[in-house]
């Protein structure tokens, strides 16, 4: 995968998200086909992590969906393979940093700028003023750039 390629997969990231899918969702989607993970099982995998966790406000939607492609991306399946689990959660801490250190945070609740509870579980409408007031958009494209560069091995 090459630059460009990350972009288009940053673009598809960012259409998902404005076409009505979860932060999560959107970025996991973006890349889910990479590991032969057809869209609508993508789109069922991710669900549960928008709005930071179920609209709990913890971790980003995008965040967990770097996560979910890091664990395709690095594997551990086999339960004595510590040098497999220690290399998926190197990459999670590198690119969680990488994502914090331009946004400030990779918690909901922090990105939002508002409390840090759980809120109402119905998701809110997408209208403009959704958009300008969130850096959710934002957030999609970072969490697609970096996860991008961390799985072509661009950095």
């Amino acid at each position: 995968m090459d630059q460009t390629e990350i972009e288009q997969r940053i673009q598809k990231a960012i259409s998902y998200f404005e076409s009505g899918y979860n932060c999560s969702q959107s970025v996991f989607m973006a890349y889910s086909d990479l590991y032969g993970i057809e869209q609508e099982t993508a789109a069922k995998i991710a669900t549960s992590f928008g709005g930071g966790m179920g609209r709990l406000r913890e971790v980003c939607g995008t965040v967990s969906g770097m996560f979910l492609i890091l664990g395709l991306h690095y594997p551990f399946t086999v339960p004595t393979d510590k040098e497999a689990k220690n290399t998926n959660y190197r990459a999670v801490q590198r690119t969680a940093n990488l994502f914090k250190a331009e946004m400030g945070s990779y918690i909901c609740a922090d990105l939002l700028k508002i409390g840090r509870e759980p809120q109402a579980p119905v998701s809110s409408e997408r209208t403009k003023e959704y958009y300008r007031m969130r850096p959710c958009t934002r957030c999609v494209a970072l969490a697609a750039e970096i996860v991008g560069k961390e799985i072509a091995g661009i950095g």
